[in-house]
């Protein structure tokens, strides 16, 4: 099997998704019939949405749109060949969707915004609303994202990992390299099937960052983000056999995080290396990561930020590695991702969230509920409305943020 690209976003022609243009076909000049004029995603006023696409031969097309429980049925227009389907009204936000024809998976062809992914790329659309979300371009000052690229040494060159790695770092607007105090670090982690630029292109954090600072709300921070796979070949495996992966990933990712991206970051950047200016958040997977990392080294670490998080312990191997609803095994597992819980450090914060709708929600509930009696120092959770979308992340990396760094 061929290595998957770590740096497919590359490959994606990749409008701002503020700015992406929808495309149609001129009509030819040989007086031909031109092709119809298809106006997709097409958004009214009131934050309804059209879909469109052209498939004159297929029997059936569906839209999936994020934050929507089930795919909605497409009508054919019998005189062009064009299937639409209108949904809606939605809130002001940005959201992933694709088209199935005939139950094949395709993007949007009218629609130059495209959300990378390793997996399961999307076309996105654009709600606007009256006032910017903290995650639209303002004009405002705006911080650098760099990108950098390096291979572990850590990791042995195999048919599906070459051991080439890359990073995305956020600086803050302003940020001096020579500053006397240090600054603090967010160690950012992206879900499975996302790229390294999970945060960026689809979180849209660096803009976050942006508009939390313009406010006031947080403290001049980097973010670094790095690629969330110990070993390539669980993307490899895709969603269906992912299962008992998922563990060994995590710690082999832990190795890499503690042993080559930290040890890069700070000898690249201006940032403290102490744990009370260090905190490592993520969603998902990435949330996982956080969870087993992060409570695992209380002397790296004193914030931990998990989001709609993937918790997994060999003790549930035989229900996906994760809990499925409360049982006798929960205390037996989760003391298997954090053995040394009772004798550790307290944190400073460990916050949990996850939406009401996410097939994480039992499995995020069982561990909070586990982590405020064996995690010692403040621990926080929450359930917000929502499923396992961006819509709960962005907002998740709004309000946890703030909470970082307090001088106390």
């Amino acid at each position: 099997m061929r290595p998957l690209s770590l740096f497919a976003a590359a490959c994606f022609a990749v409008l701002p998704l503020a700015h992406a243009q929808t495309a149609s076909s001129p009509a030819s000049a040989q007086g031909m019939v031109p092709p119809p004029q298809i106006v997709s995603p097409d958004v009214a006023t009131d934050g309804t949405v059209t879909f469109r696409v052209e498939a004159p031969n297929a029997k059936k097309v569906t839209v999936t749109v994020e934050g929507m429980a089930k795919a909605v049925d497409m009508q054919q227009n019998q005189n062009n060949g064009v299937w639409e389907a209108s949904v809606g009204p939605l809130r002001p936000d940005y959201y992933g969707y694709t088209f199935a024809i005939d139950g094949k998976r395709t993007l949007d062809p009218r629609n130059a915004a495209i959300r990378p992914n390793l997996i399961s790329p999307t076309t996105v659309v654009h709600i606007p609303g009256a006032t910017p979300l903290p995650w639209e371009m303002q004009d405002i000052p705006h911080g650098e994202v760099t990108h950098l690229f390096y291979r572990s040494k850590l990791v042995t060159p195999s048919a599906d990992d070459d051991g080439f790695r890359n990073i995305w770092v956020y600086t803050p607007p302003g940020y001096d390299p020579k500053r006397k105090e240090k600054y603090p670090v967010l160690y950012l982690n992206h879900g499975y099937s996302d790229d390294s630029n999970g945060w960026t292109q689809a979180g849209q954090a660096n803009l976050i960052m942006d508009a939390l600072l313009h406010d006031g709300k947080i403290k001049p921070m980097v973010v670094v983000m790095p690629l969330g796979y110990g070993t390539m070949s669980i993307v490899h495996a895709g969603w269906n056999r992912v299962g008992s992966m998922i563990f060994k990933n995590q710690q082999l990712f832990e190795d890499q995080l503690l042993h080559e991206v930290i040890p890069m970051a700070e000898a690249r950047y201006n940032i403290a290396k102490d744990r009370n200016h260090r905190a490592i958040a993520g969603l998902s997977m990435g949330g996982g990561h956080s969870i087993y990392t992060g409570l695992n080294h209380p002397e790296t670490f004193a914030y931990v930020g998990a989001f709609s998080s993937a918790v997994v312990s060999p003790a549930f191997e035989t229900t996906g590695w994760r809990p499925t609803a409360e049982g006798a095994d929960l205390d037996k597992g989760f003391a298997q991702i954090v053995p040394n819980a009772k004798t550790q450090q307290p944190l400073k914060l460990f916050w949990m969230s996850c939406g009401t709708e996410d097939s994480l929600m039992p499995a995020n509930r069982a561990f909070g509920k586990w982590a405020k009696v064996n995690i010692k120092g403040d621990v926080q959770t929450r359930e917000t409305p929502g499923m396992h979308t961006w819509m709960v992340w962005r907002d998740d990396l709004v309000d946890f943020t703030p909470l970082l760094f307090k001088d106390k």
